[in-house]
């Protein structure tokens, strides 16, 4: 059995997606967006980045090992 997290599931895809579809308007994907992003989604910088590095992973977009 999982151990819940603080952000559920939904909020995590919600705001990978959000990111992924926005990425465009800033200069730095990593830098602005990711920042602007989590803020508004309550939560770091740091968690935001970690969920859409894993998400490129896991989309095929990025080398290393998916959680699928």
């Amino acid at each position: 059995m999982t151990r819940p997290g603080r952000n559920p599931v939904e909020m995590r895809d919600r705001a990978v997606r959000i990111v992924l579809e926005h990425r465009g308007e800033y200069p730095s994907q990593w830098g602005v967006a990711i920042g602007s992003i989590a803020t508004k989604c309550g939560m770091t910088p740091e968690t935001m980045r970690k969920w859409v590095r894993r998400a490129e992973v896991d989309g095929g977009a990025r080398p290393g090992l998916t959680n699928r």
